[in-house]
């Protein structure tokens, strides 16, 4: 149970180790909200993760008075609107910048996430310097998206975090994790300064320290995938 303010019956279905629901993790600290977190396991999905989420079967399922929310970004924006004088906005006020923002968030999920996937997915040093190669492109967009969004300041979404951070900034570790293994350095500081000033920042707010998994579990996690994803069909 995590502590917060009430917000009537809160239940999030989520698994530990997904960049989706650490975001969503982090945006409840974020508006201090109560809720029960319950881990689901992937590989065998709990009846009520499928009756609330019966498209695509996933997690997180944020679950408000038993009426289920699914799909990351979009509980980021239910949470922003269902509590908005609990906590800092997640989206900002102005029509424009809400729209700029909402185009960025999901510029992280559909464009930068499924080709930095490719390098996670990785497996030979061949294979990870071509996909590293593949999402540089991405990364130099999210560069010049900071400097457009944040306006001189800390976050994308200004002076505090926003829906854009909580995007992108829930794949930091990973991001970490996956360079260590690849050998590879995808947030350089000379190639792109504003991205890693920022993910520091991000990394030492309160409600990130608090919900984001620790780097070396998740290491020992993504090793374990690895061996999975390398082992021929059929084998356990």
């Amino acid at each position: 149970m995590a502590g917060g303010e009430e917000a009537g019956k809160l239940q999030l279905l989520g698994a530990w180790m997904s960049p989706f629901v650490i975001r969503v993790k982090v945006a409840l600290q974020m508006k201090g909200l109560r809720y029960e977190y319950i881990e689901e396991d992937l590989q065998r999905k709990s009846d009520l993760l499928l009756r609330s989420n019966p498209v695509h079967k996933k997690v997180p399922v944020l679950i408000h008075d038993g009426r289920p929310v699914c799909e990351s970004l979009v509980v980021l924006e239910y949470v922003d609107e269902a509590w908005p004088k609990t906590g800092p906005p997640l989206l900002p006020a102005d029509p424009y910048d809400r729209a700029t923002a909402r185009f960025w968030a999901t510029y992280v999920n559909n464009t930068f996430f499924q080709s930095w996937r490719t390098l996670f997915r990785s497996m030979t040093a061949e294979q990870r310097a071509e996909a590293f190669k593949n999402v540089v492109p991405q990364v130099e967009t999210l560069e010049r998206a900071f400097k457009e969004c944040s306006k001189g300041k800390d976050f994308f979404g200004g002076d505090e975090v926003g829906i854009v951070d909580l995007a992108l900034g829930s794949f930091l570790v990973w991001i970490r994790v996956v360079d260590e293994l690849a050998g590879t350095n995808l947030l350089d500081g000379e190639k792109f300064p504003g991205l890693a000033t920022w993910a520091e920042r991000f990394l030492a707010v309160d409600a990130v320290a608090v919900m984001m998994p620790e780097a070396g579990r998740i290491m020992e996690h993504y090793k374990g995938f690895l061996v999975k994803l390398a082992a021929p069909a059929g084998c356990s």
